[in-house]
């Protein structure tokens, strides 16, 4: 019998937790498919990181990570690195996650091979390619290359459709970060984790472009105003290691003493900060889907999120990065009980811990073989 091969690629943090399921998941059938993972690893060290925590071993690393890369070279580096495995590789089809260069490459290269390209997290938009960028475009240029697109919500679907991708095309599954975080947390057990800390700790993280510069000054000083206001708040904050982060979150933060600076977390210690947490301030877009699922409230640093579902269920709140913004916002959620309450029992509308399962019955039903 003809074992069908489907390759993964990916080359990020979030890429490889949003992953790890689906490829834990199909492994479970190697009997019928055989499981290939390519990492490009356009983030080297917390890419790295992540692969280890999931026990994921790559069978190529094309290892396209520079110093201060542009996405050009990144563009550039992933297609050449990969165009001679698929040659060499008889492949039946190739899946991306979400947004990233990787995943918009990778999927460029399974069009010029004719291969097949299934999209994880299809769908997301914020409807303006300059916001978040690059990303808003990479999913949008992916969704053009993709054969099959496994959207994570029924709102992702319906902008799938507006674009005139076939229905008999989508697969509502839920999000694959929330397989990863549920098996996370029952493995490690911060389920019902009480924390003995009385400060009210605020995990902070933030790397995206736009919010470099200005606008992160503006989101320190307004992590200052808060210290300054509440001391019984502790701050947490992982610093993102791209240099543009780090100059300006350590000139303003790194003296204060509620002010925890810490490097890039691995994925369990991560998630039990979220579950330690009493709300998140951030600019992520996987933080938006993983933390209502433990009952944290989150805090936007954007002015726009591909993730509207978070945002109408009252589980997330845009404050962009205006600094009296973010204050207002969480002084609320520290003084206003009934505020607090309101966003931390939220629905959340991400899904069930299941959509790895039903992205790998795609598969093993034959209907991504012809």
């Amino acid at each position: 019998m003809h074992l069908k091969k489907i390759m993964f690629v990916f080359g990020t943090r979030p890429e490889v937790i949003k992953m790890a399921p689906v490829v834990s998941e199909l492994k479970k059938y190697s009997n019928k498919i055989r499981t290939i993972v390519t990492v490009s690893a356009q983030h080297r060290e917390m890419m790295d990181q992540m692969l280890e925590i999931f026990d994921i071993q790559a069978d190529y690393d094309l290892n396209v990570m520079t110093d201060n890369q542009k996405l050009s070279d990144v563009t550039c580096d992933i297609i050449k690195g990969l165009d001679p495995i698929l040659g060499k590789e008889k492949i039946d089809f190739i899946l991306v996650q979400g947004d990233t260069t990787t995943a918009f490459a990778a999927s460029l290269v399974g069009f010029y091979h004719k291969v097949k390209v299934g999209h994880v997290e299809a769908g997301l938009r914020t409807h303006d390619k300059f916001y978040p960028f690059p990303e808003e475009m990479n999913r949008t240029l992916v969704t053009s290359l993709s054969d099959v697109h496994f959207a994570p919500t029924s709102l992702a679907k319906d902008n799938l459709l507006r674009e005139g991708v076939p229905k008999q095309n989508i697969i509502v599954t839920g999000n694959t970060v929330i397989d990863a975080l549920l098996l996370t947390v029952n493995k490690k057990g911060f389920a019902g984790y009480i924390r003995q800390d009385t400060h009210k700790m605020i995990l902070v993280t933030t790397h995206r472009r736009e919010n470099f510069g200005e606008p992160l000054e503006e989101i320190c000083k307004a992590i200052l105003d808060i210290v300054a206001k509440h001391k019984n708040v502790k701050i947490v904050f992982p610093v993102h290691l791209n240099p543009n982060v780090r100059k300006i979150v350590h000139k303003y933060l790194s003296n204060e003493k509620q002010i925890e600076l810490t490097e890039p977390l691995d994925y369990a210690a991560f998630t039990k900060y979220i579950a330690d947490s009493y709300f998140i301030l951030t600019d992520s877009g996987g933080i938006q889907e993983e933390a209502p699922s433990l009952g944290k409230p989150v805090l936007v640093l954007r002015n726009e999120t591909e993730r509207r579902e978070g945002v109408e269920a009252g589980t997330c709140l845009l404050v962009g990065t205006n600094r009296q913004r973010i204050v207002k916002e969480a002084n609320k959620l520290l003084m206003d009980k009934n505020a607090y309450e309101k966003m931390s029992q939220a629905v959340n509308p991400y899904g069930d811990g299941k959509a790895s399962k039903r992205i790998v019955k795609f598969f093993l039903n034959g209907l991504g073989k012809d």
